[in-house]
């Protein structure tokens, strides 16, 4: 019994070793750092203001600059009668700036440099007043004298060229009434008959 088991021990190929487990390991590379995101904030542009903003932004004329601006209207549309008798009605303005405005609106649309000049010294007078009422009037009544000068001066300088235009032409009459006479002069000697000889006595 013994021996057998030792020869059926002895037959028995024995079995083959463990395999060594291999064991694989991934070596997976460092991941780099994510790029830092940098956040722009956009600077606002200050907003452009187009010219008929600025026009629409504009302060509204006062009540009584635009009635004064719709009387200078109806004052432009009368004929030249109707007109002195608005400004017949019109009388003394006294201190009062919206009446010494509206008397100087009707006295611009006469031709007279009388009326000119009475005008300017009405709107001068709103300028330097010192009353509350003339505060709103101030500005209309400057751009008004303004006007009223520079056409003053224009006119001015119109009757300068005017003296001078009429100079020239007297003496331009002059000098023609002067070559006119010496032409006469020159008919009249070309046209005398020649004096007669006298005969010597025998």
């Amino acid at each position: 019994m013994p021996v057998a088991l030792l020869l059926s021990a002895c037959g028995t190929t024995p079995p083959p070793p463990p395999q060594a487990s291999v064991t694989t390991v991934i070596t997976t590379p460092a991941q780099a750092p994510a790029p830092q995101i940098l956040v722009v904030t956009p600077v606002q542009a200050p907003a452009f203001t187009s010219p008929e903003a600025l026009n629409t932004q504009a302060p509204a004329l006062p009540d009584v600059v635009t009635a004064l601006l719709t009387y200078s209207e109806r004052l432009r549309l009368l004929n030249p009668t109707d007109l002195a008798a608005e400004i017949a009605v019109q009388g003394d303005p006294g201190n009062t700036p919206l009446r010494q405005m509206q008397l100087a609106l009707a006295l611009m649309h006469m031709p007279q440099a009388a009326d000119t000049a009475r005008a300017l010294g009405l709107l001068q007078r709103v300028v330097g007043s010192a009353s509350p009422e003339a505060t709103l009037l101030k500005p209309l009544a400057r751009l008004l004298a303004h006007q009223l000068m520079e056409q003053r001066r224009l006119e001015d300088s119109l009757e300068r060229q005017s003296l001078q235009l009429r100079e020239h032409q007297r003496r331009i009459d002059q000098l023609s009434e002067r070559l006119e006479a010496m032409r006469a002069i020159e008919r009249s000697l070309t046209t005398r008959p020649p004096a007669a000889t006298r005969t010597p006595p025998p």
